[in-house]
């Protein structure tokens, strides 16, 4: 209990008030973070509404069984995540770590899989302002589709790889036996943050790549 104690801030009164302290700091921060993206699903829905077949076609240009793999991929990458909070509450570090090892590499086969379809965007001309190329009717409205497809998911990109930082920096300070039932509050915060960017990404799945 002594080694709990080394934790506990000296503004608070014991570790239970700073864990909930610091749950109700990263609610706060998430619902900043859902402003800015529901100003993008505003926007994309504005342009949706305007341009129905326009967006229906560009979203076929889109890789669906990719971003169907990948939204498997981050869910059972917050599978993951939960095994590790819940391993670090009752002890279990061969969990906690696992939990965590499959959420960082798993959040990597994303960003992989999303870097090469960035890449076949490119190879096909259907980056907005890099020689952007429509053969068919409306292509400043495609490109409006293209351009909002990669600033939607290229702010998801950013968050996932600080994902990625936190929990690798997790996988460290447990392996190093930093967390404990009794101080477990840095992977609890960091798995709500987990989970928004995974929640996020499943809007966005449905919205861009199942258009019809």
């Amino acid at each position: 209990m002594s080694e709990a104690r080394s934790y506990l801030e000296l503004h608070f009164r014991d570790l239970e008030q700073q864990r909930e302290t610091a749950e109700l700091g990263m609610w706060v921060f998430l619902m900043t973070e859902l402003l800015l993206f529901g100003g993008l699903f505003t926007a994309y829905t504005v342009y949706r509404s305007s341009y129905p077949q326009t967006f229906a076609l560009a979203s076929h240009e889109l890789s669906a069984p990719i971003g169907t793999i990948n939204t498997a991929v981050l869910l059972v990458s917050s599978f993951g995540v939960a095994l590790s909070v819940h391993g670090a509450r009752v002890n279990g570090r061969k969990r906690l770590l696992a939990g965590l090892a499959v959420a960082l590499l798993l959040g990597i086969v994303f960003l992989v899989l999303k870097g090469y379809e960035y890449h076949d965007h490119y190879v096909h001309h259907q980056v907005p302002g890099l020689d952007f190329v429509w053969t068919r009717p409306q292509p400043e409205q495609a490109q409006v589709f293209f351009f909002l497809y990669f600033l939607m998911t290229g702010v998801h990109a950013v968050h996932l790889i600080i994902g990625i930082a936190i929990v690798t920096v997790l996988w460290f300070q447990s392996y190093r036996r930093r967390y404990s039932p009794e101080y477990y509050t840095p992977v609890e915060v960091g798995g709500l943050y987990w989970h928004f960017v995974d929640v996020i990404w499943i809007f966005l799945y449905p919205l861009l790549y199942l258009i019809r």
